[in-house]
């Protein structure tokens, strides 16, 4: 009998025993019976995606993997959490793997046990007590597909931030016109005009190990120069990053084609825009953009470059399409609905205690100043005026 065989019949099952793994290996069969059990999950949970940036990026940050799997009675996975721990200032944390490159946090749950009370859940995660001192497991979505995230009972908070998204349909003209107004479709189609008449326009999605390695290239540069000019860390700026981003585009995996999909906006085969996320169950879920800091930016490349996507993505069946989480003009066009995430805490040990009371305070802050518009304007104003100061 397979494993995939072996998932918790319809009936909701209890947890009869919880497995901490610390090497992804271990947990791969149990993982991937879930995710071809059509689990509830999102494309930043895959086996493929997670093992390649645990082995670009995790590991060179210190992270260890912190698997816990649920069995019911029969040996059979309810549920995955895809965690991993690290120390800060001597507090041995788990958190979810993929760090800040994970728009969205969340469990493999298998369809059919998603009734599992929330001490049953509670009680396995209190295993890691072995592993960790405090559990901070951030960003998680309030509800998926419909159904209520597991998790949403336990202890949490609001993000400071939510995410965005949009159903998409194959009429593309349809769609463009239900989410825009005249005014907007004539000023898209006037840069269009303007970006025309500078030369040759090409959009293009990476086939090739070749075609991501040049998309990527440019990503790197421009991407670097907009955070520069911003005042703000460039989270893609570290080599290990850059590699697991072009693992995910180029590597294939057992079932296909790569995670991630890349694209970009050219003229004359110079590349002024990028864009790249994941691809999974018919969403796409964005996770960079990036636009050349040159004569092109007035033409909102970055804007065009996601029109052509939104299209590509239409014709090819894709129903939602997300930018990920954070508040941008752009993303009003695309993705109009809003998607409520949460975090959730739990101390594991005195000192994880007194982190947890200590995150708990800085996050809250977070969340106060990405609310208040006149803070976020003042942050964001001081961010420009010290990257000015520091390259002078």
């Amino acid at each position: 009998m397979t494993l995939a065989s072996r998932l918790p019949p319809a009936a909701p099952s209890r947890p009869a025993r919880t497995e901490i793994f610390s090497d992804l290996t271990e947990a791969e069969p149990y993982w991937r019976a879930l995710e071809r059990g059509h689990a509830l999950m999102t494309a930043y949970q895959g086996f493929d995606v997670l093992a390649r940036w645990q082995r670009h990026v995790g590991s060179a940050e210190g992270v260890t993997p912190m698997i816990v799997v649920s069995f019911d009675r029969h040996g059979a996975p309810l549920f995955l959490l895809p965690l991993g721990r690290r120390t800060i200032t001597g507090v041995r944390v788990g958190e979810f793997l993929g760090g800040k490159h994970a728009n969205f946090n969340m469990g493999l749950w298998w369809r059919n046990g998603l009734g599992i009370a929330p001490d049953d859940i509670k009680a396995a995660l209190e295993t890691c007590a072995t592993h960790a001192d405090a559990l901070l497991l951030g960003c998680q979505p309030v509800t998926w597909n419909g159904v209520l995230n597991p998790m949403r009972p336990l202890e949490s908070a609001p993000c400071a931030s939510a995410g965005h998204s949009g159903t998409l349909q194959a009429d593309f003209d349809a769609l463009l016109r239900a989410r825009t107004n005249s005014d907007t479709r004539k000023k898209m189609r006037k840069k269009e005009r303007a970006l025309a008449a500078k030369g040759a326009v090409r959009f293009e999605r990476a086939e090739t190990p070749e075609d991501v390695r040049r998309i990527l290239s440019a990503f790197v540069a421009q991407k670097r120069a907009r955070m520069q000019a911003l005042g703000q860390p460039d989270v893609f700026g570290e080599r290990a990053v850059q590699a697991y981003i072009g693992a995910l585009a180029a590597e294939p995996t057992l079932d296909g084609p790569p995670p991630a999909e890349l694209y970009a906006l050219s003229i004359d085969g110079n590349i002024i825009a990028t864009f790249g996320g994941l691809a999974r169950d018919k969403r796409f879920y964005g996770m960079f953009v990036s636009i050349a800091m040159d004569e092109h930016l007035a033409m909102s490349p970055g804007e065009q470059l996601l029109v052509h996507v939104f299209k590509d993505l239409c014709a090819r069946g894709f129903t939602t399409f997300d930018l990920g989480t954070g508040k941008a003009r752009y993303k009003d066009v695309f993705c109009p609905d809003e998607e409520p995430l949460f975090d959730s805490f739990m101390p594991l040990s005195a000192a994880g205690q007194l982190y947890i009371a200590a995150a708990r305070l800085k996050l809250a802050a977070k969340r106060f100043v990405k609310t208040s518009p006149t803070l976020w304007s003042v942050l964001a104003t001081a961010r420009r005026m010290q990257s000015k100061i520091n390259a002078s």
